[in-house]
């Protein structure tokens, strides 16, 4: 028996130490021994992109007497000047199309596209997407050219390793090599962020560069430095490829982009503001306006409502729901629930497509006589034209204007003087009577924080006090 129990001790000890051996081999990733290969195979399909713009304007003249003074004729006030920009770009079909950012090619007049082996070709824009800094070009190649794919930037894990090629400073062919740092990064760069963020250095003219896996797939396309000298300090962003590919199929396909439209603005909230609608954790996107007209409006969604869900996506943030109604097709069907006040509601939108003219609409309202009250720590005034001029506060906003914060109140630190309180828990309010009514039915409902909804200088923003 305890021999038998010493030979299964062992057996136990071999087959212990055989499955860490092949747990370390399976979560291990060590750097890798160089990227000469990896290199060697991808620098082909990336390219310089030069663009030049002919512009007009006042230029200054040389100084009488001076040598250059000649010069004036060409160069003087409204003469042409021309001005260039540096980027970079990635061969995705063979046949000769190829990606960028947006801002490289901008308001271009010409566009010339050099290869590592030298040959330059001139480019033609396809298509541009502002909203998302992407551009595809297409140059007409001899042959077929050396291309990339975009692989599933889904896959990307924080702390994988990044091969980034490019354009720095028109310094064709530069590599730079780090991690992934953090993925769905929000840089306020516009209503889709959602980038990867690298160590890898990127510099001014990587912008439009593949940022490469070490498979050599493209996961992302440099776009974007955070630097307060201008260099790299190790912080870069770069456009997931999953939202690439998506872009680049539409402007392949028709030119521009089609998104999906819902008709709303929405934001994220804050965890007070989501226990005035019942909630302990700060989820959804709250309605702060409706677009008349508009697929929400004609589905029965206000303002003050709360998206819980999409479809079968639960939406975490304004930004999630950006992203996915962007992302529908246009006319389909989809149930979006959300809550109301505190009570669950479901309804179906159809979506549309959206169109940058889109704007809500708002309608004037008359003066009343300047009158104050005093309202959760605030001093509020119904507006008029004086206080509108004293605020700069547009002719199409309604509601009551703070023109005084008490010390010590929950107010102070939420609410500016010169903010307007448009609603009061999801309720409009324009008279110092609509206030108080509201607030004191608030209160008999509970002593949990009131939810307000405040135009600061156009900018719509969810707010909860406490009584």
């Amino acid at each position: 028996m305890r021999s038998l129990r010493r030979r299964n001790w062992g057996v136990a000890g071999l087959v212990l130490m055989l499955a860490q051996m092949l747990a370390t081999l399976a979560f291990a990733h060590p750097a890798p021994d160089g990227f000469a290969k990896l290199a060697a195979r991808l620098s082909p399909a990336v390219v310089n992109i030069s663009t030049s713009q002919k512009v007009k304007g006042d230029l200054p003249l040389f100084p009488k007497g001076s040598p250059l003074e000649r010069f004036n004729d060409t160069f003087g006030p409204n003469g042409p000047r021309t001005e260039n920009s540096l980027g970079s770009g990635f061969v995705v079909d063979a046949k000769g199309v190829i990606v960028t950012n947006d801002h490289v090619i901008k308001g271009a007049d010409e566009i010339e596209v050099t290869f590592p082996d030298g040959t330059t070709l001139s480019a033609v824009v396809v298509g541009r997407d502002a909203a998302t800094d992407l551009a595809v070009l297409r140059v007409t190649p001899d042959g077929d050219l050396p291309a990339v794919a975009l692989g599933d930037s889904d896959t990307a894990l924080s702390g994988d390793w990044v091969l980034a090629i490019g354009n720095p400073f028109g310094l064709g062919g530069s590599l730079s090599v780090g991690i992934i740092s953090a993925r769905n990064r929000d840089i306020q760069s516009g209503r889709y962020d959602e980038f990867i963020q690298t160590d890898a250095a990127i510099n001014k003219g990587n912008s439009g560069g593949p940022l490469f896996n070490m498979a050599g797939d493209v996961i992302g396309v440099n776009s974007a430095i955070l630097s307060p000298s201008g260099g790299s300090v190790g912080i870069g962003f770069a456009i997931p490829s999953n939202l690439v590919r998506h872009v680049t199929d539409q402007l392949l396909k028709f030119g521009h982009t089609n998104r999906g439209w819902l008709g709303v603005s929405v934001q994220s909230i804050s965890r007070e503001v989501a226990q005035t609608f019942g909630l302990e954790k700060a989820t959804g996107a709250i309605v702060l306006s409706v677009t008349m007209g508009g697929p929400a409006a004609k589905a029965g969604l206000e303002t003050g409502d709360l998206i819980t869900r999409f479809g079968d996506t639960v939406i975490i943030d304004s930004r999630s729901l950006t992203r996915i109604a962007a992302d529908s097709e246009i006319g389909r069907k989809i149930k979006v629930h959300y809550i109301r006040g505190t009570k669950p509601a479901v309804t179906t939108v159809t979506i549309g497509r959206l169109d940058e003219g889109d704007a809500d609409e708002k309608t004037d309202t008359p003066p009343v006589e300047p009158t104050k009250g005093q309202f959760l720590g605030m001093s509020l005034e119904p507006l008029n034209s004086t206080l509108r001029r004293r605020y700069n506060i547009r002719s199409d906003v309604t509601g009551l204007v703070v023109t005084d914060i008490a010390k010590n109140t929950d107010a102070l630190s939420k609410i500016r003087v010169g903010d307007v309180v448009e609603e009061i828990g999801w309720t409009s309010v324009s008279t110092l009577e609509e206030a108080e009514a509201r607030i004191a039915e608030l209160k008999k409902g509970g002593n949990g924080p009131v939810a307000l909804l405040i135009n600061r200088h156009g900018e719509l923003l969810p707010r909860a006090l406490k009584f």
